[in-house]
């Protein structure tokens, strides 16, 4: 397993997390032995949001893994708050401090590595997010803070009252969905790609020491479906699979493989429940795509050179 440092906070983590958003709906048997194959492959680092299975995920997850003190000290915790499901964002005080003691209640533990906003409030109030991130860390609650879907602007409004570094921002990123690369690499011009939707986020990270965690990285669109083996991308998938006979891998893994080889020094968040799949994804960590091939892959999913 390849390490990285996430963002700011001394922490040494897998460069892949394990996306936790579907474990809810596997049976007690296949949860448990989904975890403890992460676990074998060095896949320690696991991923939940308290909305994913409206908390079912973490319960299963806890029972799972059986959770305990031994078993705690072993793993690194992640989730994330403030999404009330088809209602509104919340990122009141209150809000969060609530979300909170119920991921620890489920999840069987008394404290997260690492908290995350999940996706920008429009009505936050930096100075009450302030407040609740000195509440979680003073009382042990919470190590480290992050964010989701955030631009460089709503970071740094949060940066202004909070004390904490924010370690990490979760974002989408795969072949198909690389605006973060497209409108850098667009400059100045009136092409699609050329629209910065990002805020330059990719770049704002790499400056400030954030880790960007890459949410769907085999979806195109927005859950639309997965890229690798459809329809919509033979020439993509003719370099996928070219590249992975080369490597002697499976096309999952070059696609994971583009992504861990931008030097930003990305954290791909897998979203699979699946053993064998992961063992894919990890593989990924084993393998360095040359310049070419990287930019090769670029050009196969439909982006441009200008």
């Amino acid at each position: 397993m390849k390490y990285i440092e996430l963002g700011k906070s001394g922490m040494e983590v897998p460069a892949i997390a394990v996306g936790c958003m579907s474990i809810g709906d596997r049976t007690f048997a296949e949860a448990e032995h989904f975890v403890q194959s992460a676990l074998e492959m060095g896949c320690n680092f696991f991923e939940h949001a308290d909305i994913y299975g409206a908390g079912r995920c973490e319960r299963m997850f806890a029972d799972a893994i059986h959770m305990s003190p031994s078993v705690r000290e072993k793993i690194i915790l992640q989730s994330k708050c403030g999404i009330v499901s088809g209602v509104m964002y919340d990122f009141s005080k209150e809000h969060i401090l609530s979300s909170v003691d119920g991921i620890l209640s489920r999840l069987k533990t008394d404290y997260l590595d690492v908290l995350a906003l999940h996706r920008p409030d429009a009505l936050v109030e930096p100075e009450e997010v302030a407040e609740a991130f000195d509440i979680l860390q003073a009382s042990g609650k919470v190590r480290h803070f992050g964010v989701s879907n955030h631009k460089s602007a709503q970071i740094k409004l949060l940066e202004k009252y909070i004390k904490q570094p924010i370690v990490c921002d979760q974002l989408q990123f795969s072949l198909t969905n690389a605006g973060m690369i497209q409108s850098g690499m667009e400059v100045n011009m009136e092409t699609p790609g050329a629209a910065d939707r990002d805020d330059s986020i990719l770049d704002f990270c790499r400056l400030n020491d954030i880790t960007i965690q890459t949410w769907s990285p085999f979806r195109y669109g927005f859950f639309e479906g997965i890229f690798i083996g459809s329809d919509k991308y033979p020439e993509l998938n003719k370099v996928l699979n070219e590249l992975a006979e080369k490597y002697a891998v499976s096309a999952t893994t070059i696609a994971a493989a583009w992504i861990l080889r931008h030097p930003a020094k990305m954290q791909l968040v897998s979203g699979t429940t699946k053993a064998f799949r992961l063992a894919e994804i990890v593989k990924a960590t084993e393998i360095t795509l040359t310049r070419e091939e990287w930019y090769r892959l670029y050009l196969a999913a439909g982006h441009i050179l200008p």
